[in-house]
């Protein structure tokens, strides 16, 4: 079975998968008919869907288990949610408006017209608890929140008199949704509508207010316009700021390098609060015109129904995502009739899947490389010349270097170093965090250049492989869980007196969460691994709970005592490869 093979595949990842020579040399993998510089028309993302609905207004813009609406219909709810937020809640250019909605038109309105308002997105995981919730809304000064109605609980603490938010706007994910019995909804959607805290506002009351239109946006293209959160080593979610320019280069590359047009089905399967799914999903299809088909919750039955029933022709899916497709009851192979375009991130495509894909279905899966501080791609796989478990070629106007970590050298092809990267999709840098930008950023041949903390390597052809991970992130199905952050909320625990978080294999999800614990002196005995994993159920969001956890008297210490988690994770691997998993 693929699953089984795929299992098996995941779980022997490492640097060995990366072939010891380099497949036969390609002279220059760029496009024959493709400009290595992208020229970007001098407009900002509101432009950019305005031109889309004005082109094509008609056009099914999102589907939705059923419902459609059109770019007519988009940019008109845009407009009104917009007029809203700052004809009523007093929202002006550069303020910080909270969206922690799940895939649904309503997370597509908002986010589109925060950016109308002039204002910045702050897009969050809507896992997250109160607690990380509250560092957020700290940190980026959002006084204004739009989410699900399913949050209640989670944001009820931070609003009200003693809360940093002043409005809330909750959407319920089915009212805005078909009722085709094809398409079955998850429990999110179905569960009924939340009571709501007193003061908050049902987005269906907001949506049929009375407004007065909005005078043209006066953002330019260099405006901050999006603030997505991510984490360091220190274990602090830092916000990257993004511009209308970073955010517009790379959907309109993809578009480009993906060859999107208008006739394109793309699916939102992905969560378009990442980055991953946001760009290629949402604003590459917004700017290319495409159909949008959205999912709410991963159900990986529903999707060959959603494949086949409109036609999808483009499939941006994590490499766990095609693995459960292909294992599903529903899974019929005319489901892929249609698409042209498999890709995804997040992690490598395990061989014996793309073997499958290739060989049964004719499908290549395309791999990029990028993260939150790029707006998502800084390299692809030319769509003419992909290779297997390959990062790809820097894209447009990306200069993409190996060096040395700690002099920051350049170093010759073939050899292994930090992966640096500049170009416009590159962060303005980290919101309020001088400290963060000094270690982030070098100055070199006239360009500024981020250190992403990945190792790898290029070849002659200059295609990019990732070897290992300077920082400790954990990939859990895509998500990146940091050690420093879980360990600080750990220690909060009244039983625990210390603890390291390192990474196991994880045959759904490439990786999972591994705590070594040292309880304090009276709770041994007392204190059992499941009692630990439902407290943190309550403090972090699902991916960040360490599914396994082991006892220590004590952790292991390097030379200037810090814990050796390095250590602890090479113990753990070297258990696994004579035990297994």
């Amino acid at each position: 079975m693929i699953f089984d093979q795929t299992m098996r595949a995941e779980r022997a990842m490492s640097t060995e998968s990366i072939p010891a020579t380099d497949p036969a040399p390609v002279t220059d993998p760029w496009p024959v008919d493709e400009p290595r510089s992208l020229t970007l028309a001098n407009r900002t993302m509101v432009e950019a869907l305005a031109a889309t609905a004005a082109r094509l207004p008609d056009r099914t813009a999102l589907f939705y288990y059923g419902a459609t609406l059109d770019y007519a219909g988009l940019a008109a709810a845009v407009e009104r949610l917009a007029a809203v937020l700052v004809g009523r809640f007093g929202v002006r250019r550069g303020d910080r408006v909270l969206i922690a909605l799940q895939n649904s038109p309503q997370y597509v309105i908002a986010y589109h017209a925060v950016l109308r308002a002039d204002a910045v997105g702050v897009p969050v995981n809507p896992m997250y608890r109160s607690a990380e919730l509250s560092h957020i809304l700290a940190d980026s000064g959002a006084r204004v929140a739009i989410l699900g109605d399913e949050l209640v609980e989670s944001f009820a603490p931070l609003s009200g008199a003693d809360g940093p938010l002043e409005t809330v706007i909750a959407a319920h994910y089915d009212d805005m949704a078909g009722r085709d019995p094809r398409f079955p909804k998850p429990a999110v959607m179905t569960a009924g509508r939340a009571a709501l805290p007193e003061g908050w506002l049902d987005w269906r009351q907001v949506m049929a207010q009375e407004t007065t239109p909005l005078p043209p946006a006066a953002g330019g293209p260099e405006d901050l316009c999006l603030m997505p959160y991510t984490s360091g080593s220190t274990g602090r979610p830092k916000a990257c700021m993004h511009t209308h320019l970073s955010v517009l280069f790379t959907a309109e590359a993809q578009q480009r390098l993906y060859r999107m047009t208008a006739e394109d089905v793309v699916t939102a399967f992905l969560t378009l609060f990442h980055v991953a799914g946001m760009q290629a999903s949402m604003n590459a299809a917004l700017v290319s015109g495409c159909e949008i088909v959205l999912m709410t919750r991963w159900d990986r039955d529903l999707v060959p129904v959603l494949l086949a029933g409109r036609r999808v022709s483009f499939w941006n899916a994590a490499p766990a995502m095609v693995v459960d497709v292909l294992g599903s009851d529903n899974f019929d192979p005319a489901c892929l009739d249609r698409v042209r375009v498999l890709t995804g991130g997040g992690a490598a495509m395990p061989e014996a899947v793309a073997a499958e894909l290739k060989q049964r279905y004719g499908l290549t899966f395309i791999e990029g490389y990028g993260m939150t501080e790029t707006m998502s791609p800084t390299h692809m796989n030319p769509m003419h010349a992909p290779r297997p478990q390959c990062l790809g070629i820097p894209i447009h106007d990306t200069d993409a270097r190996i060096v040395d970590p700690d002099t920051l050298a350049e170093l010759p092809v073939g050899e292994t170093g930090e992966i640096v990267v500049a170009g416009p999709q590159i962060l303005k840098g980290y919101w309020r965090r001088p400290e963060a930008d000094a270690e982030a950023f070098f100055e070199r041949d006239g360009k500024r250049f981020l250190r992403t903390g990945d190792l790898g390597r290029r070849d002659a052809a200059g295609y990019f492989y990732a070897v290992d991970r300077l920082k400790r992130m954990i990939n859990v199905g895509g998500f990146k869980a940091w050690p420093a952050e879980i360990e600080t909320t750990l220690f909060r625990h009244p039983a625990i007196r210390d603890a390291c978080i390192i990474s196991v294999p994880d045959d759904r999800r490439g990786e999972a969460v591994k705590a070594v614990i040292v309880l304090k002196p009276e709770a041994k005995g007392r204190v059992t691994a499941e009692d630990i994993i439902t407290w943190a159920r309550g403090e972090l969001a699902a991916y960040k709970v360490p599914r396994f956890i082991s006892f220590a008297d004590d952790l292991p210490r390097t030379a200037t005592n810090k814990v050796d988690w390095r250590g602890l994770q090479e113990a753990e691997r070297g258990r696994l490869r004579q035990t297994g998993p």
